[in-house]
C-alpha cells in the first residue's frame, strides 16, 4: 500500500523523467530559429558594388526563367549576360511553389524552388521561408502534388533536418536523384507524424 510519502517521491521520479521530454517536445513552439544561407550556385556571379546578394539572385533567377521558357533547345550550361553585370544563369530552375499552412495551427510561407546545376547536382532553396517551429522537424520531397496529412506522405525523400523555421536555406538533393520524380515540399514533425507546411511544385 503506497503512502503519501511514496507517492511524491514515485512523483518527483516521473516528473524528472518527463521533464526534459516535455521540454523537447513543446519549447520549439515559443522560440524562433533564423537561418540565412547564400545561394551557392550564384558563387560565381559578378556583383556590382550597389547591388545587394539577394537583389543579384532575383535577377539570375528571373534570366534564368526566361532562359528556359523562351529558347529550352540552347546548350545546357549557357551564361545569359545581364547588364551591367554577368549573371551565371547556368543553374536552372525545375520546379518551384509556395509554401501553404498545413492546418489551422501550423502555418507555413515562402517559396521552395528546384536548381538544377550545370554538373547535375540540383539543389532544392527555400526562400522568404517561414514555418511554425516543432520538434524534430525535417524537409521532405513527397510523389504526391499536395499531401493534406502523413498518409499522403509516402514514397517521401528526407533532404536533412530543417535547419532553421525562417529564412533562406539551401538543401542538396543526393546525387543521382531525380527532381522529376517529387511533386512537393513537406516540412514534417517526426515526432508526431504531423505536416506542418506543404509547397506544390510544377
Amino acid at each position: 500500500m503506497f503512502t503519501a510519502k511514496r507517492i511524491v517521491i514515485v512523483a518527483v521520479i516521473i516528473i524528472a523523467v518527463l521533464a526534459p521530454v516535455a521540454w523537447w517536445l513543446l519549447s520549439p513552439i515559443f522560440t524562433d530559429t533564423t537561418v540565412e544561407e547564400d545561394f551557392p550556385l550564384a558563387a560565381n556571379a559578378l556583383i556590382p558594388d550597389d547591388m545587394t546578394m539577394e537583389e543579384a539572385e532575383q535577377v539570375m533567377i528571373e534570366a534564368a526563367s526566361k532562359f528556359n521558357k523562351y529558347d529550352e533547345r540552347a546548350p545546357e550550361g549557357m551564361a545569359m549576360p545581364a547588364d551591367p553585370m554577368q549573371i551565371d544563369a547556368s543553374a536552372q530552375v525545375v520546379k518551384s511553389g509556395d509554401f501553404r499552412d498545413g492546418d489551422s495551427f501550423h502555418k507555413g510561407s515562402g517559396t521552395a524552388t528546384i536548381y538544377r546545376a550545370p554538373d547535375g547536382r540540383h539543389l532544392l532553396r527555400l526562400e522568404d521561408f517561414s514555418v511554425t517551429n516543432g520538434p524534430d522537424l525535417r524537409v521532405l520531397l513527397v510523389p504526391a502534388s499536395d499531401p493534406q496529412g502523413r498518409d499522403d506522405v509516402r514514397g517521401y525523400l528526407e533532404l536533412d533536418k530543417l535547419k532553421g523555421n525562417m529564412g533562406n536555406q539551401n538543401y542538396f538533393l543526393p546525387e543521382g536523384e531525380d527532381a522529376a520524380d517529387y511533386h512537393s515540399v513537406v516540412i514534417f514533425c517526426y515526432p508526431f507524424k504531423v505536416v506542418f507546411s506543404v509547397a506544390t511544385l510544377s
